[in-house]
């Protein structure tokens, strides 16, 4: 603990007077104490930070989950829910096993981990169990994204083999490369560092949100579109998610949780700057709470207001896309930035945002959230704009090709492999009739989709009542 109180025995005996040295001892000894008490509390105080913001993160499974629920239509609910549950289970004992050990163990040559397996030998004198569990929260968002872009059509055994592999193996080797202290590309390098820098990605842009959004881009590629998301012609149709409901109240919970996912990153809050002064690392997670706001609010006025001249309508779900597009986008640069730069950052987001989506359209890319273009479009070290010359900039866009690389090479491949198993997509007539009675027994509840009338059920007359649950979904 910096500042500790320090005590020396023989310097304040000679201060005292008789019986010197015994008094002197007992002093340093209850002086000793008293700085003892308070490097734990700082370790508490620490630790507790982090775990809230472990918290925090972990909540935002709940926001993916409603936001999913209600961008997909309402026959592909229960499937899903479900795998967003997956992600955080399956995520767990595989980032367990293999991920955290991976992504922080030590390495030789700065390309992957291989210490702490299964959590041996932990923890350690640089990190605690609320350390693990900050670090998984991450993971399992990574996951949270890709199983966006496959949504509606993807069968629950890929969901089960790339949620594994992401969270235990592709996310980690990136997380170790940019955040490991030894990582190649780490800037946390005592020396050595890529182009005297490395790359600053404070809480995840490129680590968590580029590795989620590249991976669902080629999930979304491989599988091909919903039935019927283009006409033949290659006009697009909107297949809208049935609960606009769901999808505000997602981003809400999503919203709240990127205040543990930004100034989480922190991961300590009890450093002061300048010792006795107001001015400490408080101060730099409060900026860092002020510069993900800004974004976030910037995108999505930009979005909306874009969108209401490219569509004449005032979408909610435009909204609630850009605000996450804004959140994204600052993830990486959110402790450094000035709130002002939080806006242009924002504003720069929904423009790519917006013109990714247009491009989605015109490649035939059919993604349910938007998760791809949402997350995949792309001392203290100045950038090119605030007279720190290229450095920083070439170290930036050397992650931006690793991670595509890197991801393309891994996740890519195996949506290739799986589609070659017929392991990937669902069937036809299962994806009419919806994942949910096809796959998980009935619905998740009573509801009327757009595109019922062109359902076709065997033994059933146009017209006729949809199937549903004889018994309603325990609570």
């Amino acid at each position: 603990m910096s500042g500790a109180i320090t005590c020396s025995a023989a310097e304040l005996s000679a201060l005292l007077g008789p019986n010197a040295t015994a008094a002197a001892n007992y002093i340093c000894g209850q002086l000793g104490t008293v700085n003892n008490k308070f490097t734990d509390a700082a370790y508490a105080i620490d630790n507790t930070y982090l775990l809230f913001s472990a918290y925090l993160v972990f909540a935002m499974q709940l926001g993916f989950a409603m936001l999913c629920a209600g961008s997909v239509r309402a026959k592909n609910t229960m499937n899903i829910m479900l795998t967003n549950v997956l992600d955080a289970a399956a995520g767990g004992i595989s980032y367990y096993l293999f991920g955290y050990a991976f992504a922080f163990g030590e390495s030789s040559g700065g390309f992957i981990g291989i210490h702490n397996f299964g959590l041996k030998n932990y923890p350690t004198s640089t990190s605690d169990y609320s350390f693990f569990l900050y670090q998984w929260a991450f993971a399992i968002a990574a996951a949270g994204i890709t199983s966006g872009s496959i949504a509606e059509r993807t069968q629950f055994v890929a969901y089960l083999i790339y949620s594994s592999f992401l969270t235990g193996f592709v996310y980690p080797v990136v997380a170790h490369w940019f955040w490991s202290p030894d990582g190649w590309a780490s800037p946390f390098l005592s020396e050595n560092r890529l182009f005297g820098t490395g790359a600053i990605d404070f809480a995840g842009s490129g680590v968590v949100h580029m590795v989620g959004g590249i991976a669902g881009l080629w999930g979304a590629l491989i599988e091909g579109p919903r039935i019927g998301r283009f006409e033949e012609g290659g006009r697009a149709i909107a297949l809208r998610g049935h609960s606009a409901s769901l999808v505000v109240l997602g981003t809400f919970l999503l919203w709240f949780g990127w205040y543990g996912f930004n100034p989480g990153s922190f991961t300590k809050i009890l450093i002061p700057y300048e010792s006795g002064s107001n001015y400490g690392q408080w101060s730099g997670i409060g900026r860092t709470a002020v510069t993900t706001t800004l974004s976030g609010c910037t995108a999505a006025l930009t979005t909306l207001f874009g969108k209401r001249f490219l569509s004449g309508h005032w979408m909610v779900s435009d909204v609630c896309n850009g605000l996450l597009g804004g959140f994204a986008a600052i993830t990486a640069g959110c402790s450094v930035v000035e709130p002002w730069a939080a806006i242009v950052c924002g504003f720069i987001a929904s423009i790519v945002l917006i013109g990714c989506n247009k491009l989605a359209e015109l490649l035939k890319y059919d993604d349910p959230l938007e998760a791809a273009q949402l997350h995949g479009g792309p001392g203290r070290h100045y950038g090119l704009f605030m007279g720190g010359g290229g450095k920083l900039l070439g170290a930036q866009l050397v992650q931006i090709v690793v991670i595509v690389g890197w991801v393309s090479a891994t996740m890519g491949t195996l949506f290739f492999i799986l589609k070659q198993l017929n392991l990937l997509r669902i069937s036809a007539n299962d994806e009419m009739r919806g994942m949910d009675i096809a796959r998980h027994g009935g619905f998740a509840y009573i509801y009327h989709d757009n595109d019922d009338e062109s359902i076709q059920f065997p033994g059933m007359t146009p017209g006729s009542p949809l199937p549903r649950r004889s018994d309603p979904p325990a609570l």
